[in-house]
């Protein structure tokens, strides 16, 4: 596809579908789009591409323009998750020797790239994000990349912000910086979540968890499961094959899972497995690093359209009360699940 007007087409009529018309914040991002586009679709391209960077709050649409332009750009194209793709790059850089011959057997002849929940969250990742970036532009290879946060706000720790300063700048230079913040957080208005749900259960005693229509684990249901570099405890284990299906069923208590040194490698291993998960006990993390876990988690089974069900003494407002800086998209996403209180009727 090409040409302003048949992206802007792509755009109305994908809104249409969804049952919304595009506000204001999202028909300039889409304009933004289609002018990368419009220059993906020449057929020789002397200089770097570059490429477009979506921030906004959480629901505002960043991710649905994202795909909708990934769906109709006219150029072979690869549209990844953030955490996904960070975690195959670093095995492939292992197994590969460098950044640049990793890259290149992730990505193939994609002419775009495409992330989703684009950010950095540890110092590690920040020497390894930067030289991405650079290997993209160097191969000709746009890139859209959509985020809660500006690129200012890009691995926020204070002790550790300068490290990815590089990366930012690069970021900046190379790429529109478009704010995507219409007034509208559209996953409040029954929007399509990829498959996303579940229910989050206030618990005042065990016939809630009944009540909601779950099956408490026995004692003879506790079993070990492994992630990628660890066994972790759970509570249940239902219809689990052991090999990558998404029929089976796993409990977990929420302190084992998000309290522990617990990786997004676990989450991405075990969700490939598991298509219901149950945390039980849960509560604001304690500590910034649980904080970090329980939105790892959340991004892996989000983006993944898995089953997630909160068991709580409280309310999902009073769970994120006072949740840090950076946590707007989980709180966003974690509202989507249905309400089973004992005020409420059971969820059927």
């Amino acid at each position: 596809m090409g040409g302003t007007a048949a992206f802007t087409t792509a755009f109305t009529t994908a809104a249409a579908q969804r049952g919304f018309r595009l506000d204001d914040a999202q028909r300039d991002a889409a304009a933004v789009l289609a002018a990368l586009g419009e220059r993906l679709a020449r057929r020789f391209v002397r200089r770097r591409p570059g490429g477009v960077y979506l921030y906004g709050p959480a629901g505002r649409g960043k991710t649905f323009l994202a795909d909708t332009f990934c769906d109709a750009v006219a150029v072979p194209a690869l549209r990844v998750h953030c955490h996904a793709f960070f975690d195959r790059l670093h095995g492939a850089v292992f197994r590969c020797g460098s950044v640049e011959a990793a890259v290149a057997e992730l990505i193939g002849h994609a002419r775009l790239v495409v992330f989703d929940e684009f950010h950095v969250a540890t110092p590690g990742d920040a020497a390894l994000v930067t030289r991405l970036l650079d290997v993209l532009a160097d191969r000709r290879v746009a890139l859209v990349a959509t985020s809660n946060d500006h690129p200012d706000e890009l691995l926020p720790d204070p002790l550790y912000h300068h490290l990815f300063l590089p990366g930012i700048a690069v970021i900046k230079r190379r790429l529109d910086v478009v704010a995507v913040a219409g007034p509208t957080d559209h996953r409040t208005r029954g929007g399509p979540a990829g498959g996303f749900g579940g229910v989050h259960v206030r618990c005042t005693g065990p016939g809630d968890v009944v009540a909601a229509g779950l099956a408490p684990p026995s004692a003879e249901e506790r079993s070990q499961v492994r992630g990628t570099g660890r066994t972790l405890p759970a509570l249940a284990v239902r219809a689990d094959s052991g090999v990558p299906a998404v029929n089976g069923e796993v409990w977990f208590d929420f302190g084992e899972l998000c309290e522990r040194p617990t990786s997004t490698h676990d989450y991405l291993a075990l969700a490939e497995r598991f298509g219901t998960w149950v945390l039980s006990g849960v509560r604001p993390p304690r500590s910034p690093d649980g904080w970090q876990r329980l939105v790892n988690l959340v991004d892996v089974l989000h983006d993944r359209g898995r089953t997630l069900h909160l068991i709580a003494d409280r309310s999902l407002p009073e769970l994120l009360a006072h949740r840090p800086q950076g946590t707007d998209r989980t709180a966003s996403r974690l509202g989507l699940l249905r309400e089973s209180s004992p005020e409420a009727p059971p969820v059927g």
